[in-house]
């Protein structure tokens, strides 16, 4: 059972202003109502309440920061804030625009940054949701829910920076392979792998950037937020104007955190839980925290990258199970 299942620790045990590392994590479900979920939550962790909008809610009173409950559309957000003239058009269009949502767009739960050891916490309240009902990506084919971590970052060096990018880009199959993601959601864009290119590059030994060339080749090749491991808030919190006259998107938010989008939202199984995502984003962080290991690592994967069918003819999940990862 999930409560059985040990959260790994974090290698890096604190962050890049020398305090303890906090983690953001984001939830899309259905099965219930907004306010459903809500209650739930407010009612577990002993929170406030506070209506934004119509579907938008704030839970206050955590000493960690609000809890967001809100449906995950942009543009019925933004309706939701707004009076509607009773008969108006666009009350009429929030009306359908709604119904449409209920059966296609999740709800999401967003945690403040929390201490990992206030990860239990997560762990406890989707026990406490499968219970109410609550649906994941592969309880109905048009679902492509998430799990989303946002992990802060031990340090603002490109060069540790960089280290984590490849230890990603090593990992990417086995945790595709771990997280066992469901056939909607890999048929979105929502989670694509960087593209080879990029890979190749910063794979290759002789690159050695500042962060103004890590973020320059980073927007180059990934001018999007659908990317498995997404740092553009990262390097939004870096170097706000470098990003912005590349990415337009208005979704982008400053922080100080790898976006870790690729785990689904499986909550309707029993045995689902926090800890699987987790424990596959530790042995991202475990790579990094070896240098000389990661550093094998990524010679074996360029070269295996470099063969024209490399990655169809060698189980490469399997050899990085047998000679790199800290299982």
């Amino acid at each position: 059972m999930t409560e059985q299942v040990r959260l790994l620790p974090l290698p890096f045990a604190n962050n890049h202003q020398g305090n303890p590392r906090r983690i953001g994590v984001e939830i899309e479900l259905s099965g219930l109502e907004l306010n459903e979920l809500a209650e739930l939550v407010a009612k577990e962790l002993g929170l406030n309440t506070e209506q934004k909008g119509r579907y938008d809610l704030r839970l206050t009173g955590d000493p960690a920061g609000d809890w967001v409950v809100e449906l995950d559309f942009h543009l019925l957000k933004e309706l939701g804030k707004t009076e509607q003239e009773s008969g108006s058009l666009s009350e009429s269009a929030e009306q359908l625009l709604a119904s449409l949502a209920n059966q296609l767009v999740p709800l999401e739960l967003v945690s403040p940054p929390l201490p990992f050891e206030r990860l239990t916490d997560i762990e406890r309240l989707i026990q406490q949701l499968h219970q109410r009902g609550a649906k994941g990506s592969s309880d109905e084919f048009q679902n492509a829910f998430g799990l989303q971590l946002n992990p802060e970052i031990p340090s603002k060096d490109p060069a540790v920076l960089l280290r984590f990018l490849q230890a990603f880009v090593c990992l990417h199959d086995w945790l595709l392979q771990q997280e066992q993601i469901d056939v909607t959601r890999r048929l979105t864009s929502y989670i694509n792998p960087y593209p080879k290119a990029y890979q190749k590059l910063i794979l290759a030994a002789d690159y050695q950037p500042d962060l103004a060339q890590l973020i320059d080749d980073y927007l180059r090749y990934n001018p999007t937020r659908n990317r498995a491991l997404d740092c553009l808030p990262l390097f939004m919190e870096l170097d706000e104007s470098r990003v912005k006259a590349t990415v337009k998107d208005e979704l982008v938010k400053a922080r100080p955190t790898f976006h870790y989008r690729l785990p689904s939202s499986e909550i309707q199984l029993a045995d689902w839980g926090l800890h699987r995502a987790w424990n596959g984003w530790i042995q991202v962080e475990q790579l990094v925290a070896n240098p000389d290991q990661l550093s094998a690592c990524v010679a074996a994967y360029l070269a295996l990258l470099n063969k024209p069918l490399g990655k169809l003819l060698q189980d490469w999940p399997h050899q990085l199970e047998q000679q790199w990862l800290n299982r």
